[in-house]
């Protein structure tokens, strides 16, 4: 006779048989949308368009499937690649909050980051953008300006005594990631991380930063699958204590928690410093970097002077520091690496660059921020390479019920009928691609895979105008839109402006001969050279020159 405990065994292997047929049987909704056939039984496409070098990948699924076509997922599940104007504007702005991040972009933000803007929904989310967005104004930018200056111009004395005696091979890339994160630092934080200077030596809050990502990647098992299921289990220290047990054998998973502690550190340490100094009063913060016209010390203004209702606890302001230096460091940094990259491919368009900045510097002196707007062709040239090579080239997004979502142009299914909105159900998963949108040539013309900032100093076209993509920054979606769009698009745009308005003129940029550079696809795109050694480490070693 069966014991109860084998009864009990015997039930719940019946149950899950049952549970796993119903999933392999069961019809999929998504069936009728075309797509390219699965490359993995484990992963799916999702190995060929999380590749490193899955750029011609993307663009065949935009060439043969147009703007929303199916792919496979993991464990041959379904999911949809968007990039149809409607479809995105449906997405992002008109039912953003029912089509959102997934659990796991949230819940792995949340460990990483703490409770800042990478980590919330919802009306969360909006109150922490009400508390943001002043200070990520036009008027606040203005003010930034002479902030600005005082970093980049150390970046040109650090270029100066690289080219002191001539022509010179370095890494810009570095240079770059350095300059952005001195600026988040200073006109953020308040706080300085680097001096800019050769031998300057790196602050460890730098380096977690720049390891983060290549980190958490070897760790997708815990971040994906783990995580999402006991991120709630039990109190904070117990959680704690399993992932330090989980680290003594596992060497990824404690390389990222040393990480993530150096991050957290750092952040409680400025916030700790701002707080106190604006205790003490103006004439406290006067003697800090920033002088108290920072980001986080206006917030915390701000914060102090809030109601009760719209008040952010100290947990979710300490959250913002790290998530806003992450946001602005990676992305801005290898944006504008790529912009002097393109100009290494076209010196044409560098001179031309270089006489308009000098021209408006001969007139007006050092440039305000009204200024620098109004050169249009530093901003033909800005444009154009974040619309060709959106730093962040696709995002995902969730259902979070049951849908109808609208195209604007009719795809055709598998059945051969055509089809001008698909029933999305609750938790289909969604991989916008920024990259797409960008160079969609039903929207930008024929040319739209080539690099031409003049296209930016006629009128666009009107098939694009019509389109209205939803992107809050010149019909892109290299900086999304909607509720979710990136906070510090203006911030970014002065960043790249200002330090090309001080280093064209000064210096002339070219690629080494024999070095061939690969952008490698990733959660943020970098470049690399192929090294004989096999090691693929970020780098731009550009030759530059005195002009």
């Amino acid at each position: 006779m069966a014991t109860g405990t084998q009864v009990v065994g015997a039930c719940v292997v019946s149950w899950a048989t049952w549970k796993l047929m119903g999933w392999i049987l069961k019809k999929d909704p998504l069936a009728n949308i075309r797509g390219p056939p699965s490359s993995s039984r484990l992963l799916g496409n999702i190995g060929d368009m999380i590749s490193t070098r899955g750029w011609a990948y993307h663009k065949h699924l935009a060439d043969e499937y147009g703007g929303l076509s199916r792919v496979n997922g993991f464990l041959g599940g379904s999911a949809l690649y968007v990039y149809d104007p409607k479809a995105l504007q449906h997405i992002i702005v008109k039912e953003q909050y029912i089509y959102d991040e997934p659990p796991s972009f949230i819940l792995g933000n949340e460990v990483v980051f703490g409770k800042g803007l990478l980590a919330t929904l919802g009306d969360h989310h909006k109150k922490q953008r009400k508390a943001l967005n002043p200070v990520f104004s036009t008027t606040h930018m203005r003010e930034m300006v002479p902030i600005f200056y005082g970093v980049v111009n150390k970046l040109e004395a650090a270029f100066q005594k690289e080219v002191q005696n001539g022509p010179i091979t370095f890494d810009v890339l570095s240079w770059m990631t350095r300059t952005a994160l001195e600026l988040v630092g200073q006109s953020g934080l308040g706080y300085s991380f680097d001096p800019l200077t050769e031998d300057g030596k790196e602050h460890p809050f730098s380096i977690s930063l720049k390891q983060l990502i290549p980190a958490a990647q070897k760790v997708n098992v815990f971040r994906f699958v783990v995580l999402p299921r006991v991120c709630k289990l039990g109190p904070a220290w117990l959680r704690r204590a399993a992932v330090n047990l989980l680290s003594t054998f596992w060497t990824d998973l404690r390389r990222v928690r040393d990480i993530i502690d150096v991050m957290w550190n750092t952040s409680v340490e400025i916030y700790e410093s701002k707080k106190a100094a604006l205790k003490e009063g103006d004439q406290a913060l006067e003697s800090h970097v920033g002088r108290g016209k920072d980001i986080i010390s206006i917030l915390l203004k701000a914060n102090m002077a809030a109601s009760e209702v719209d008040r952010l606890p100290d947990e979710e302001l300490i959250g913002q520091i790290s998530t806003l230096t992450f946001a602005g460091m990676d992305t801005t940094s290898n944006a504008l690496a790529r912009i002097l990259y393109q100009l290494t491919q076209h010196p044409d368009v560098q001179e031309k660059l270089r006489q308009e900045i000098t021209e408006a510097q001969t007139k007006h002196g050092r440039l305000d921020y009204n200024e620098l707007m109004g050169l249009p062709y530093l901003d033909a040239v800005c444009r154009e390479t974040l619309r060709m090579f959106p730093p962040v080239p696709m995002l995902s997004r969730m259902a979070r019920k049951d849908m109808v979502l609208p195209m604007s142009r009719a795809i055709v299914g598998v059945d051969g009928k055509e089809m001008r909105e698909v029933v999305v159900p609750k938790g289909t998963r969604f991989f916008i691609s920024a990259l797409a949108s960008n160079r969609n040539p039903e929207l930008w013309g024929p040319d739209s895979y080539e690099w031409k900032p003049e296209r930016w100093l006629s009128p666009l076209p009107a098939a694009l105008v019509n389109a209205k993509v939803p992107g809050v920054y010149s019909h892109l979606m290299t900086f999304l839109g909607g509720g979710r769009a990136c906070i510090g698009f203006k911030f970014s745009e002065l960043e790249m402006k200002l330090v090309l308005a001080v280093l064209i003129p000064k210096f002339r940029f070219a690629l080494e001969e024999n070095k061939e550079i690969f952008w490698q696809m990733g959660t943020i795109v970098t470049p690399i050279i192929d090294e004989k050694d096999g090691s693929l480490q970020p780098q731009l070693p550009l030759t530059v020159s005195a002009v």
